[in-house]
């Protein structure tokens, strides 16, 4: 795997510079009761869990983390959302599904969770603190499969991989919510082509924040998309495509494209506009299994195993792994 180590966190430091303190001060012969207790405090507080268990027969897809350190992963059997603490991995049903399934979500500054509703052709929004949901936005088409979600300064936007066009959800001011109708179509065009199989999946903003990226799954081909119009320019990646390609992240000029099936995260390095790229990196682990998307909190990287290639029963076991941020 190609991974970077990082310093420890000035929290981090702080809490093992205390349990080092307290065990220098113990008798001789508490010291093994030391160690025992340093290992715990670093698994619960100092050191955040590298698995995060979700429920038996859970279908993960999604994964979403806001400011806090919480992962909030999306079902595709019934659309639960189940809230996962960083910190202690423990949790628990945060709001319960509509019967259809939850895949890509993100949290936004005001503290909603956009999800993105699959096969049942919708969007919801939820409030990220009490599970309470906010708004729903039916978007009517068929065949449809709302696949995933981004949201900028002025709106929230879903990708169909079934329909040639993207969903706008406006935001107002101060980022109020419009109605149930009040979402907007927006046909993709120019370089872009519909083709058999899964089309647009993942978005994200481009660096400068002025236009949209889209990676088509069936042909491994990224788009910049012009937010206004929907024409769409394919990324000029110097010939390489990134097949199976899933849920994307941008952190400054750094794209990450999660490729399922590949089980690897592709690592591009782009120019402020978004119009060329160049992969410089794949991120590979063992313990990947079919990973859909990717969620970052501090130096780390969470990510789902959806396990498609895996035949779900009820008690089909799942989880999410973390790898280091690159």
């Amino acid at each position: 795997m190609t991974h970077r180590r990082h310093p420890l966190t000035i929290a981090q430091a702080l809490l093992l510079g205390a349990v080092a303190a307290i065990v220098v001060a113990m008798p001789a012969g508490a010291a093994s009761r030391a160690d025992a207790g340093q290992s715990q405090a670093a698994r619960g507080l100092g050191v955040f869990p590298t698995e995060l268990a979700l429920p038996d027969g859970f279908l993960p897809e999604g994964i979403a983390v806001g400011a806090q350190p919480y992962a909030y992963f999306g079902s595709r059997a019934d659309g639960d959302i189940y809230r996962v603490s960083l910190v202690t991995g423990e949790g628990s049903t945060f709001s319960e599904g509509p019967g259809t399934p939850s895949l890509g979500m993100k949290v936004d500054p005001r503290g909603r969770l956009f999800v993105a509703g699959g096969s049942g052709g919708d969007a919801r929004v939820i409030d990220a603190s009490t599970g309470e949901q906010l708004a729903s936005y039916g978007f009517g088409n068929t065949p449809t499969f709302v696949n995933d979600v981004v949201v900028t300064r002025d709106a929230a936007w879903f990708t169909d991989s079934q329909q040639a066009l993207l969903y706008k959800v406006p935001l107002g001011l101060a980022g109020s919510l419009p109605g149930p109708a009040g979402f907007v179509e927006v046909q993709l065009g120019g370089d872009y082509e519909h083709v058999t199989g899964t089309n647009a999946n993942g978005i994200a903003q481009t660096p400068d924040g002025r236009a949209l990226l889209i990676i088509q799954s069936a042909t491994g081909l990224l788009f910049r998309v012009d937010p206004a119009t929907g024409d769409a320019t394919r990324v000029d990646l110097g010939g390489e495509t990134l097949p199976n390609g899933d849920g994307l992240l941008v952190s400054g000029r750094t794209l990450l494209v999660v490729q399922n099936r590949l089980n690897q995260v592709a690592v591009v390095h782009l120019n402020r506009e978004g119009t060329a790229g160049e992969v410089v990196e794949t991120l590979t682990d063992p313990r990947f299994d079919v990973p859909t998307t990717v969620a970052a909190f501090g130096n780390r990287l969470y990510l789902p195993n959806a396990r498609f290639t895996t035949p779900p029963t009820p008690t089909t076991p799942y989880n999410a792994v973390s790898i280091p941020k690159p």
